[in-house]
């Protein structure tokens, strides 16, 4: 049974207290530019989204990758081989959600692990913006709810189906 991160778009603030918990947890410093989540904000459109691996059923940036790095560990997350990784940027360019993005100091590709289960994110955020879910339940339903006022405001989706 996989998880991922479920974001619900009405409830961030934009605070970024998620990225540098990302941060802390997985490199010991306070560097949004070190963190596996990213907040973006679209002032023009009032839109605050934190952007995040989506743990994709089809990973189009596992299939990019030439050396096999990005790989399913046994929880069924989707993680990065750092020992494997030749930094390509091959997966960055595959993810259509921004979900995987090259680390500035090794060049290498991260993305969210859910931090072996306990997200760092998640426990950071004040708001409940950010959630786990799992692909046994409704939680694919819900994390398209959550994203939906993103995807009707650039076009993407006139309605999303549950």
């Amino acid at each position: 049974m996989a998880q991922f991160l479920i974001v619900d778009v009405h409830r961030c603030t934009g605070c970024r207290n998620c990225e540098l918990a990302c941060s802390v947890r997985n490199r010991n410093t306070f560097s949004p530019a070190l963190a596996r989540i990213r907040v973006v904000r679209d002032e023009a459109r009032g839109l605050v989204v934190p952007v995040v691996c989506l743990q994709c059923e089809e990973p189009l940036c596992r299939d990019a990758c030439p050396v096999g790095a990005i790989v399913e560990g046994v929880s069924g997350v989707l993680t990065v081989n750092q020992d494997l990784c030749i930094g390509c940027g091959n997966c960055v360019t595959a993810c259509v959600y921004g979900g995987i993005v090259l680390e500035p100091v090794s060049r290498r590709a991260i993305k969210c692990d859910l931090c072996g289960g306990d997200p760092a994110c998640v426990e950071a955020c004040e708001y409940g913006a950010l959630t786990v879910g799992d692909s046994a339940s409704t939680d694919r339903a819900d994390r398209a709810r959550g994203m939906s006022p993103v995807l009707r405001e650039y076009g993407l989706v006139t309605e999303v189906r549950e």
